[in-house]
């Protein structure tokens, strides 16, 4: 039975009955939206594209809460991207003010809390100030997937950038049987993890939805490879191709994050003033694929369900255990969502539905399908189908089933011929190679 109910995705143009949702007294839920900037950096009022609706958030709370009838507790948690304010972000969600009100009317502690470790100022993409934060109350896990790790073996090994401008430190945790990630405690701790992830397009994975949404339980997210440097060529994908002049770009970066670094006070405002001239030679990021953000990118992937397999059978103690531990289930925003330039400065679209299930990869298979993509061309999502050691799903693709509102998204999901999908606009790095 349980099978059966985890192969089914339901899509409903209002939240749908959440009763698969299994809460029992006494437990701890935590809740992941998708907080990850306060709006878009080209439209500081343009918000509700980017993060998950916060009447979504109350709604599911508030379910949860009444399950847990007086007992146990929930987190409402994220790490944002580094340099976003988690005060803006939450004065315009009112998390704080969802956290109390739940917790009022049901008597069940509810508490709101950030995630990082730092918080940065950026400007021009050059990071100008620095300021510590508590992070996870509960800690952080420091967990070694060893040979288990989908980076184990793989030759981008010593060329890995992460989140930082100190690329050693993310190669300094990928290397030979050491493949480290440093997990945030609450996830890891909780008995039921509720993901409730934005519909959108994503640079690096072609889309953001249950399985991408996990890097925001990181407590250090310089510990991620993001990207290989260098071109599919030499074995990176970085870039599609090293012409002379990504070549020279690749140069030039280099030195700009060295000065960055070595020079804490006068570094950041010449890197400012040197990457404002680098635009004008190399072009800018909205026309010029670099960083990762194409369809190439072989790195991300891996290491999004790398996170995804630490969740689902991470303990507490920085061991894999042989079965998932927790209950988890998704929750997809896709009321307002986003095409384009994901996951911060695409244009908003309004599907108007809410996904919804067990099963993170049933469920994002099915999202990029009704946003008009072919999940086959999505690394994350065909991938995690494949995996043999901690797999997340257990069920094949001929398995899953949708339930919806909308008759003709109705049944056996690889028989569903539907003309009103939609049609979301991919990301330009990956325009024209992962639509259906």
């Amino acid at each position: 039975m349980k099978k059966l109910d985890e192969s089914i995705v339901r899509v409903y143009s209002e939240l749908p009955d959440l009763s698969f949702i299994l809460i029992e007294r006494g437990d701890w839920v935590v809740i992941k939206p998708n907080l990850v900037k306060e709006s878009k950096e080209t439209d500081q009022n343009e918000w509700r594209s980017v993060i998950t609706s916060p009447d979504l958030v109350r709604s599911v709370c508030e379910y949860v809460c009444q399950k847990l009838l007086g007992t146990g507790r929930v987190t409402i948690c994220d790490a944002p991207q580094t340099d976003s304010s988690f005060e803006k972000i939450a004065e315009r969600t009112g998390l704080y003010e969802i956290a109390r009100t739940c917790s009022e009317n049901y008597g069940v502690t509810v508490e709101v809390v950030d995630l990082r470790n730092e918080e940065w100022v950026s400007e021009d993409g050059v990071i100008t100030n620095r300021r510590k934060l508590n992070g996870d109350p509960e800690g952080a896990v420091a967990f070694d997937m060893a040979d288990k790790s989908l980076f184990y073996g793989f030759h981008g090994e010593g060329r890995y950038y992460g989140a930082d401008y100190d690329a050693g430190v993310v190669n300094s945790h990928h290397v030979g049987e050491m493949q480290e990630y440093l997990i945030c405690a609450t996830p890891i701790k909780a008995d039921v993890f509720i993901n409730m992830p934005k519909l959108k397009t994503h640079k690096k994975t072609g889309v953001t939805l249950s399985l991408k949404n996990l890097v925001g339980i990181n407590a250090d997210k310089n510990w991620l490879p993001h990207h290989t440097e260098g071109a599919p060529s030499n074995g990176g994908d970085e870039y599609p191709s090293l012409s002379v002049k990504r070549r020279l770009e690749q140069k030039s970066v280099h030195f700009v994050r060295n000065l960055a670094l070595k020079m804490p006070r006068m570094g950041p405002y010449l890197a400012k003033k040197m990457r404002a001239a680098g635009t004008g030679v190399f072009g800018h990021g909205n026309q010029v694929i670099r960083s990762g953000n194409w369809y190439g990118n072989d790195t991300t992937w891996r290491m999004i369900l790398d996170l995804n397999r630490c969740l689902l059978y991470g303990n507490a103690n920085g061991k894999l255990l042989e079965r998932p531990k927790k209950r988890y289930y998704s929750v997809v925003d896709g009321l307002i969502g986003m095409e384009g330039m994901g996951p911060m400065q695409g244009d908003p679209v309004q599907p108007g539905i809410i996904i919804a299930g067990a099963d993170p990869v049933a469920i994002d298979m099915v999202c990029a399908r009704i946003m008009g993509f072919n999940w086959r061309k999505i690394p994350t999502i065909r991938e995690a189908f494949d995996l043999e050691m901690f797999p997340i799903t257990d069920l094949k693709p001929d398995e899953v089933y949708v339930e919806s509102d909308r008759p003709d998204w109705n049944g056996k999901f690889l028989d569903i011929e539907s003309n009103e999908f939609l049609h979301f606009k991919p990301h330009f790095g990956w325009l024209g190679n992962i639509e259906y």
